[in-house]
């Protein structure tokens, strides 16, 4: 394993370890793992930070996409407009849920899905959006949300990169039926291990989810309808509990962070998407440069630790290959070009300032 100077990311506990140990111990000494107080007590504060009336544990955020489209009642032959540059799993999570994901090019500046390509995308069988708030940067919302209003179709924000985002002021995953959240150890309300959520602020649909979770159970051992088995577990939830008052802090931390590498990098001629809204929670900072390889290898010998999200434009996964191929050239320049670079809460000033230089150096 190669060691780096500057690593792209810490995730060994820090300031909240004492907080981590003390949930461990709780959960451990009552004994109680799946389905018990403590992911009930998480889902109401995790409701109350993202400004939602109900929020569902599940297992992972690909899990919550597959639900909520469950609970919505889509499934084979309903057609979902996503976007090509994201985690792929996005669009896998309409697969599960036997919807036809179809891709429509992204915005070049916001670098999330683009409101004009979603008109275009439309056919009589779209039934759902399903916009991605990339890198902790908002999708246009306002746009979008006009477009589902008169099409009359569903919105299901995919927050799994934005925690605690806001767009024109308004918490991300609010203007959706419902909203999905990963809490993958890497995020921004990363757990130590997986675990996803479901926001909305539709108590009946809320309710469907929880029994599509846990089996399609009405009551133990009696199932009313086909479900998964996808449950937060208290373990998992008892840490995100530990975590989550520390994340609006985390969050200036990155934002603080991110203001002074666009103050660092504005001469060295690469592309850094712009911040096109405050609410902006900087999951990752990522730059652009046609030279992306050659600078990734150079920073690379230099000790300096750089990821690309994401190589690959989702509709040309091997793995999505039988749908039907979709033109976004955007996707594909992006994905030719991006390169992430090192952002985190407790990232040294000096880190930050290494990296920012050693750049400046190889694009002088």
């Amino acid at each position: 394993m190669t060691t780096f100077r500057v690593p792209f990311m810490r995730l060994v506990p820090g300031e909240d370890r004492p907080a981590i140990d003390a949930a461990i111990r709780r959960v451990v000494e009552r004994g109680w793992y799946v389905l018990g107080p403590e992911v009930e007590a998480f889902e109401r504060s995790f409701a109350a930070a993202c400004g939602a009336a109900h929020a569902v544990g599940v297992g992972t955020g690909t899990d919550a996409i597959a639900i909520i489209l469950r609970g919505l009642g889509l499934g084979p032959g309903d057609e979902v407009i996503t976007t090509p540059v994201s985690a792929a799993y996005t669009a896998l999570a309409c697969m599960m849920a036997g919807a036809t994901p179809v891709f429509a090019d992204i915005d070049p500046r916001r670098l999330t899905i683009s409101p004009s390509a979603i008109e275009a995308a439309i056919t009589p069988r779209t039934a759902a959006i399903l916009p991605v708030h990339l890198y902790g940067q908002p999708a246009d919302m306002r746009a979008i949300m006009a477009i589902a209003r008169a099409r009359g179709l569903a919105v299901i924000e995919d927050c799994c990169q934005s925690h605690l985002a806001t767009c024109e002021g308004r918490p991300v995953g609010s203007s959706g039926v419902a909203a999905a959240y990963s809490f993958y150890p890497t995020k921004n309300l990363g757990a130590l291990g997986d675990g996803g959520a479901i926001t909305t602020n539709d108590a009946g649909l809320a309710e469907r989810m929880k029994r599509i979770r846990n089996g399609g159970q009405t009551d133990r051992y009696h199932h009313g309808e086909m479900g998964v088995n996808s449950r937060l577990d208290e373990m998992q939830a008892a840490i995100l509990s530990a975590r989550l008052p520390l994340l609006a802090g985390w969050t200036a931390a990155r934002r603080a962070r991110a203001a002074t590498y666009r103050q660092l990098l504005a001469a060295t001629g690469l592309e850094v998407p712009p911040e096109c809204d405050a609410g902006h929670v900087y999951h990752l900072f990522p730059i652009l440069s046609p030279r992306r390889d050659q600078l990734q290898a150079a920073l690379r010998a230099d000790g300096i630790e750089t990821l690309i999200h994401y190589p690959v434009p989702i509709p040309r996964q091997p793995a999505l290959e039988a749908l039907s191929p979709a033109v976004c050239p955007e996707a594909d320049r992006v994905c030719a070009q991006v390169l992430s670079l090192p952002l985190y809460p407790g990232m040294s000033e000096a880190d930050l300032r290494a990296v920012a230089g050693a750049i400046r150096r190889l694009t002088a």
